[in-house]
């Protein structure tokens, strides 16, 4: 055998860390069921019951270590500490991993795995005593379609405490460039300071990142938060922070897309919402991931609530083709509360879900991905996350949304952004995104959805948000042109629009509050819901002609007729009222509902038109945006709506 090949067989192989065992960093026992999970569960009545708990967060001793107490047994098999084996399988080339666990004291460590259909097979056990650390080589190649790999420990009399855990992988990494991070922020100073903290604390994470570029559009500064200096000294150079006029989401994050193409040292960014509070441990997976990812891949992470911080919200979303909508891969499954049911009473939670888009809540992108299809569509908020994902498949590029990889966002449930201002967002960048990428003819059902979303608004006496989705439809009909020139202003002329409706003012106070004619109407929780098939259209005929050839009493205009709380305020119950006082979806305040026939006349003959013009000529004008794309995503074009005056040679604007 030649010496040099018995030289390379004896080279030491080098094991990287993909995943760290952790536990909470603030020691809220509300998110301890993230991290580890009670030995003792039953079924009754088909529901999983929790008999005894056997982790508590006083067990907790440091970021990476817990105790199990004498005779207890704890598992791993948690959101943030089991290792998604499956999806590193399926999309990285790690082949294999090692578990790493250093104990003291005396008990059992098992080791486990488990299918796609969430059955469980235990893989090894081994006692332990003293101090001692252990190893468990691990393959991957039984988790096609899905499965996880976990631990558990059971306690001698003794007890037995872990003092560090990781998940390792001897792959080479295809990828070791840094990942730089990228905020935008809109008056949300004191959220993000404490995400600039977070991470200030965590020097692994720190490790990995080349920038920190906060976007601050907003008026109350960054720079000015109470606790900014202490942190900006602890981060030095590796923080930049940026002043820009308020051009949204997309134009915050396509300018830390700028930035990162002059980064020489940044392989990936990472673009991070500003109200979140993060898991710093989540920013190392991602980035191990992207490392060791066969191809260039954008890596999301998902949302829990940061007002209910157990409960998932979003977890592997898809955009449906045929009416051209996202939606989780399956919504009747959120939110999930990990209090009720964890990792191993999740069935679903172990097959391998993949995602068309990952919402810019967290998400990392390839650098390589950003020089090839460009920056954000200019579409101030909405549809820009999964428009970007839609481009990125186009090019060969897949997303992953990978579970163990996560932050706490203010969830959709305390708003109604499909009333407001956001409802023109929702509208064109929904149409504009299907221009561009819808499959189907003249999008599919889209358009028949588009309708449909029009007279439901109307029948709910919600005219100000069909008002701004006409103006939508009037934008996109005009051509891409609109979308950078109306960046900067487009969202004034919103806000003032609401003005023109009296559905807009929230009432606060008794003396605005007006008493109704029948007071508060609740609905039982078992009502039957919403018509369907036949119901539908009688439903939808009865009430349309209603609207249309009949005016409101002179009492419902004078005073609502009833008062209802927001989960009653559906648009198959609001229709059967003249007027209704309805509750704000924050809870803060009430608006007045009230039918009006001419308006009703005109924005639904508006919305006939409107839609028709769309279909005929649907062909032309997605030949028109899909033509303009790389002009509109271009970092040229995208420095003209940023009006700073960095240098062109100083941008890689590297594109096909």
């Amino acid at each position: 055998m030649p010496n040099d090949y018995k030289n390379r067989s004896h080279t030491p192989r080098m094991w990287t860390p993909l995943q760290n065992v952790v536990f909470p960093l603030d020691r809220d026992p509300d998110v301890l069921p993230l991290y580890a999970d009670p030995e003792t569960w039953t079924t009754i009545d088909g529901q999983h019951v929790k008999v005894s708990n056997h982790a508590h967060i006083d067990n907790v001793l440091s970021r990476t270590s817990v105790r199990v107490n004498g005779g207890r047994r704890v598992s791993f098999a948690s959101y943030f500490n089991a290792f998604p084996a499956s999806y590193w399988q399926h999309w990285t080339n790690v082949k294999r991993v090692r578990l790493e666990l250093s104990t003291s004291g005396s008990g059992t460590l098992l080791v486990y795995r488990s299918n796609s259909q969430g059955a469980q097979q235990r893989v090894e056990s081994r006692h332990v005593s003293g101090g001692m650390k252990s190893t468990f080589e691990l393959p991957l190649k039984f988790f096609g379609d899905g499965g996880w790999y976990w631990f558990e420990l059971e306690a001698d009399d003794e007890g037995l405490v872990l003092e560090h855990g990781a998940w390792l992988t001897d792959a080479k990494q295809k990828h070791r460039g840094k990942a730089s991070l990228g905020t935008t922020t809109l008056n949300k100073p004191d959220y993000c300071v404490n995400t600039l903290d977070a991470l200030a604390q965590s020097p692994e994470v720190l490790e990995l990142i080349d920038r920190i570029f906060i976007v601050d559009q907003g008026d109350r500064k960054v720079t000015d938060q109470d606790g900014f200096d202490f942190v900006s000294d602890k981060l030095g150079e590796q923080l930049e922070i940026i002043n820009q006029p308020n051009l949204g989401g997309s134009g915050g994050f396509s300018r830390s897309m700028s930035e990162v193409l002059k980064r020489d040292q940044s392989d990936f960014l990472i673009i991070l919402d500003d109200d979140v509070k993060i898991e710093p441990e989540s920013i190392l997976r991602t980035v191990a991931f992207a490392r060791h990812s066969k191809r260039p891949t954008i890596v999301g992470g998902h949302m829990f609530d940061l007002l209910n911080r157990p409960v998932l919200h979003a977890y592997a979303e898809i955009v449906d083709e045929k009416p051209f909508i996202w939606r989780p891969q399956h919504r009747e499954l959120f939110p999930h509360d990990f209090r009720n049911t964890n990792l191993r009473q999740t069935r679903w939670m172990h097959s391998r879900m993949d995602a068309d888009y990952n919402g810019w809540w967290f998400c990392l992108i390839p650098k390589t991905v950003i020089q090839e299809i460009g920056l954000s569509l200019p579409a101030f908020i909405k549809w820009d996350d999964s428009e970007y994902s839609l481009r990125a498949r186009e090019h060969g590029f897949p997303t992953v949304s990978l579970p163990g990889a996560a932050l706490w966002h203010v969830s959709w449930l305390d708003k109604d952004d499909s009333i407001d201002w956001q409802a023109y967002f929702h509208a064109r960048n929904r149409i504009v995104a299907a221009l561009l990428h819808s499959r189907h003819p003249r999008g599919g059902q889209l358009l028949r959805d588009s309708f449909r979303l029009d007279l439901k608004h109307l029948l709910s006496m919600q005219y100000y948000a069909v008002a701004l989705r006409h103006m939508a439809l009037r934008d996109v009909l005009t051509g891409p042109s609109h979308m950078h020139k109306n960046l900067p202003t487009q969202l004034a002329v919103l806000r003032n629009t609401a003005a023109d409706f009296e559905e807009m003012k929230v009432l606060r106070t008794d003396e605005e509050i007006p008493a109704t004619s029948r007071g508060k109407q609740v609905f039982p929780v078992t009502d039957a819901g919403s018509p369907s098939g036949a119901s539908l259209a009688l439903f939808t005929a009865k009430h349309a002609l209603r609207h249309w050839f009949t005016r409101p009493t002179r009492a419902s205009v004078e005073r609502p007729d009833v008062e209802l709380a927001k989960r009653d305020a559906t648009w198959f119950r609001t229709p059967h009222y003249d007027s209704a006082l309805i509750s704000t979806a924050d809870g803060s305040g009430k608006a007045w509902y009230r039918r009006d026939r001419d308006t009703f006349r005109l924005l639904l003959r508006e919305s006939v038109a409107l839609h028709r013009d769309l279909r005929a000529r649907w062909p032309r004008l997605s030949q028109e945006f899909q033509g303009s794309l790389t002009s509109l995503v271009s970092v040229e074009r995208w420095r003209q709506t940023f009006g700073h005056g960095a240098q062109e040679e100083d941008i890689d604007t590297t594109m096909p």
